[in-house]
């Protein structure tokens, strides 16, 4: 996960990238979905305002449980910002 400060104080934003040598476009978008999703339920409220975050989504998310998927997401957030 990469970080980056912008500065202001708008709400954070955050992006997903998935690279093919995941696999094809069917577990790419998989993985973008629980990503997206463990950041709404969960992961959101610990990213720091005035921050976009750039998270790299790699094939062992699939195979996480979402409880820990959530609980990762939310400590390398915390760490980060």
């Amino acid at each position: 996960m990469e970080v980056l400060e912008r500065g202001d104080d708008a709400p954070p934003r955050f992006g997903l990238t998935v690279t093919k040598k995941t696999g094809h476009a069917v577990i790419r978008n998989r993985i973008r979905r629980r990503l997206r999703e463990a950041i709404r339920t969960h992961a959101a409220d610990d990213m720091s305002g005035g921050n976009d975050y750039v998270i790299v989504g790699r094939a062992d998310i699939l195979e996480a449980s979402f409880d820990r998927l959530k609980a990762e997401l939310s400590r390398r957030m915390r760490k980060a910002g």
